[in-house]
Formats: C-alpha cells, structure tokens, sequence
C-alpha cells in the first residue's frame, strides 16, 4: 500500500492508493459516471446513468477484484485503476457470465438525451454485448490490459502515474510481461499523460481508436 501526501486547495491531505474493497463498488462506479464523456463528467449523457459503469468499471471489479485499486482521500474513493491480467479470459467470462445480465438491464439503446457524446449509447450498449471490443490483435504479447479514472481534483498531482505503477508491478509479480489500453480520442489529455508515461502506439492502433502498450516491468 502507497500513501501519497497532497497539498490540497485549502489543507494538506493524504491519499492513499490501496487495494480495492467490496464496499468500493458504487464509489467506483460513481468516478466511472463522472469522467465517463472523455474525461468530464456523464451524467445526463445517457439515457441511463448506470451504463458507463457497466461497460468500463464493473466487470473488472466482478472478474478481477483483486487488480483494482483505488486513491482514497480517507473519506471518498476519488479514482482507481483496474484491469485484467488476461485479456483473452476475461473476455471469454464477459460473453459467458456479463453479457447476459447486461443485456437485461440495457436491452437497447435508450431514447436520444440531446447529449451527443464522442462514444454514443448504441456504442455502449453493442460493446457490452460483444466484449471481443476489449481485445486487441498484439494480445499475445500484450495480455493485460487497464482502465484509470481520477476526479479532476486529483489530475496533474502525480496519483494517475502511481496507480499505473500500482497496477503494473502487481502485473509483474504474476509474470505477466505487458499491458494495453485504449485511449478515447475525444481525450487528448489523455493520450498525452501515457505517452509520458512510457506508453507506446502498436501496430494496431489508429487515430479514430488510439491502443498504447507498455511493458509491465
């Protein structure tokens, strides 16, 4: 476990990056809803809120509880990262145990909200259904991959690199070689903070669908 100090806008406090707990769940649910449109926030964007989470935080916490971890300010969960440490099983428990019961809480998209994010809803809905969309032709050489979010409050103070690195040395003590992500490319924040962190565009990555990979150690 990490603590991290950190000087907020009034006080001092302390983060601390730890392990995911049960209890997390709707906390981590609630960071995926609030950076779930390219980072702001997705509330009202959709016609259910509870779709971002279902597709991007959810799954990972069912399947893989114990690769999640999260910055903890002592009162709020105000981002984690999570993922998986092999791709290709995960993606064979989603169409096996997830897909089902997401299909019955999102049978279809939703009526229009007059919200026209850069991932629509029938995008949403069709990659909860089909999780072959987690998965990349570089699997074999990059069987992992990760989701991050953070609470505005937290971006640029140094948390999102030390929940990467959280999360790929405990990647590395399983002996998993490397990870993947996609980036939105409506985020280009994003695509920059992993780029300095080490994160390199492979081969089948393009500008529409930006995938990035990084060796584990």
């Amino acid at each position: 476990m990490n603590d991290i100090a950190l000087a907020g806008p009034g006080e001092p406090g302390e983060l601390t990056i730890r392990p995911y707990r049960p209890a997390d769940r709707d906390a981590v649910a609630r960071v995926c809803l609030l950076t779930g449109a390219a980072g702001a926030d997705a509330t009202g964007v959709y016609s259910d809120d509870t779709l971002v989470a279902d597709v991007a935080a959810l799954p990972y916490l069912e399947f893989a509880p114990d690769l999640a971890f999260v910055a903890d300010d002592g009162t709020n969960v105000l981002g984690y990262v999570i993922g998986v440490a092999d791709t290709e099983a995960f993606t064979a428990w989603w169409r096996r145990s997830w897909a089902p019961e997401f299909a019955k809480r999102h049978p279809a998209p939703g009526p229009p909200t007059g919200h026209h994010p850069v991932i629509t809803e029938e995008v949403l809905v069709w990659a909860g259904l089909n999780p072959e969309v987690t998965t990349i032709p570089e699997v074999a050489d990059y069987p992992a991959h990760l989701h991050i979010n953070l609470l505005p409050e937290l971006q640029g103070r140094g948390v999102g690199r030390r929940l990467v690195d959280t999360f790929r040395e405990a990647l590395a003590a399983r002996g998993v070689p490397a990870l993947f992500l996609g980036v939105d490319a409506g985020n280009p924040g994003a695509l920059a903070f992993y780029r300095r962190l080490g994160f390199h565009e492979l081969p089948s990555s393009t500008p529409e669908h930006p995938v990035l990979g990084i060796a584990t150690s």
